[in-house]
């Protein structure tokens, strides 16, 4: 017959009350670490801002002249260097308001970045279309795609002379296009809401 266990002493008890704080101390350490990509940090309030947007009226076309002014915040530039292409997207849309009906779209524009880490050369690869460039730092990468001129967006044509016409713009961090996952865990984290929009009048 087996003897009954003796009583635990005292110094038993502390020495298993002092694992047990240590086990949900390193079970809340482990938890942060996972958490804390996922806690939302508040972008800073330059983190994208318009400098300069001019619509010209040409004899044959009329084109945007525009100018970002873009930092990326750290959870967003962290993603990129640990291999998370980011997509930028410009948008220009020319439109005729009728106080009647919806706007009349007389022209339009887009034009779409993406920006890869080259961890192996400590590089950044901008591509748009058909064509790639590389850079040696972050913010010459983001200066390609922060500035353009003579971006053209509708015909000359097609504008009314005598006519009101309004020009829609916007400069954005495309978020969809981000892995499905990454997506679904970042939300509406303010980090990641990088655009800014304007609405210009085009002068007669």
């Amino acid at each position: 017959m087996t003897a009954p266990a003796a009583p635990a002493s005292a110094t038993d008890r502390a020495a298993r009350g002092r694992r047990g704080v240590s086990r949900r101390a390193l079970a809340r350490a482990v938890l942060a670490c996972v958490l804390a990509p996922l806690m939302p940090v508040p972008a800073r309030a330059e983190a994208v801002e318009l400098i300069a947007l001019d619509v010209v009226r040409s004899d044959d076309e009329v084109s945007v002249d525009f100018a970002v002014r873009a930092t990326l915040p750290a959870p967003v530039e962290d993603a990129l260097r640990r291999g998370i292409a980011l997509h930028f997207e410009a948008e220009a849309v020319l439109v005729r308001p009728r106080w009647y009906w919806r706007d009349v779209r007389v022209g339009r524009a887009r034009r779409e970045w993406r920006l890869s880490y080259q961890p192996l050369t400590g590089s950044f690869r901008v591509s748009s279309g058909g064509l790639h460039q590389t850079f040696a730092s972050l913010d010459e990468a983001m200066a390609t795609m922060t500035r353009l001129t003579r971006w053209r967006v509708a015909a000359a044509a097609d504008v009314d002379p005598d006519g009101r016409h309004v020009l829609d713009f916007v400069w954005r961090l495309d978020t969809g296009e981000l892995p499905r996952p990454m997506q679904i865990g970042i939300g509406n984290l303010p980090e990641w809401q990088l655009a800014v929009e304007r609405r210009i009048e085009l002068r007669r």
